[in-house]
């Protein structure tokens, strides 16, 4: 019975080590939160695109007639006029860059008012700027909301790493300095622990499931990415007023999609529309 005891307890911390290794070795990575973005910034505006014009040479069509310059307008487009995702998309990304630098030995430890100084600095400035910038397009109330729940995700980010059940790459590759070794004698109480523990949750959550949702969403809501104008456009010897979704400018025109005529074309004297609706939303088709 001792022996199996002893051997518990040499098994344990190398359990331990083994997960915040794992732990750790994600966080350096971005976590699942880098292959979500990458994958939704590629995946994501295309089906926006796809839907809005119909596909196939359309789609075709309106990429070419954007340039590939122009292309990220379209994630753009849909973030800064989607309150929701919008502010889902600046909380994941505020907590994927704290993870990913913090991986890298960014979270200062230590105790005293020097340390608590530098961590408030630190999980404060990302959440208060994605905050202001939310408050901008969306309103005061999405920003204050934005940036509380974007700061609220840090800091168990900065529990795990204070207690050491994560440590930073420095620290496991043979680094003593203080900034690399969790705080001595931090012991931080149970609600800080287990409200740690549902910070991971609910990032994953926020990460893997609701974004893409809300993306997807977005994409299939049948409204343009950018603004439906109104123009002259002549096709021909003939001139007549066509709604177009701008792609571009050109001079005094405007380059879109003719959504009466299902071509790229050139307007003049264009005038904005306040819908940008195009068409049904996928789920009432």
């Amino acid at each position: 019975m001792a022996a199996r005891t002893e051997q518990a307890q040499r098994t344990r911390p190398a359990e331990q080590e083994q997960s915040a290794r794992q732990a750790r070795q994600t966080d350096r990575k971005g976590g699942p939160g880098h292959t979500v973005l990458v994958a939704l910034a590629l995946a994501v505006p295309v089906t926006k695109v796809a839907y809005t014009v119909g596909g196939g040479d359309a789609l075709r069509d309106v990429l070419v007639g954007m340039e590939p310059g122009n292309w990220p307008d379209v994630l753009l487009g849909m973030v800064i006029t989607d309150p929701l995702l919008g502010s889902v998309l600046a909380v994941v990304v505020s907590r994927v860059v704290f993870a990913l630098f913090a991986a890298r030995g960014a979270v200062p430890l230590g105790s005293g008012f020097a340390g608590a100084a530098r961590r408030a600095a630190l999980t404060i400035v990302n959440p208060l700027a994605v905050g202001i910038i939310d408050a901008c397009f969306f309103g005061p109330w999405w920003g204050l909301a934005t940036g509380l729940v974007a700061y609220g995700l840090r800091q168990g980010v900065v529990v795990e790493y204070r207690t050491g059940r994560r440590r930073s790459h420095r620290h496991h590759d043979g680094g003593h300095g203080t900034a690399d070794r969790p705080d001595a004698g931090y012991r931080p109480p149970s609600w800080l622990r287990r409200a740690a523990a549902v910070e991971q949750w609910v990032a994953l959550s926020l990460t893997v499931a609701v974004l893409p949702c809300l993306a997807f969403v977005s994409a299939l809501d049948g409204q343009a990415w950018t603004s439906i104008v109104e123009c002259r456009v002549t096709n021909g010897t003939e001139t007549g007023t066509d709604r177009l979704i701008e792609l571009g400018r050109k001079g005094d025109g405007v380059v879109g999609w003719n959504l009466g005529s299902e071509q790229i074309s050139n307007g003049a004297g264009c005038t904005s529309e306040e819908s940008r609706y195009v068409r049904e939303p996928w789920w009432r088709t």
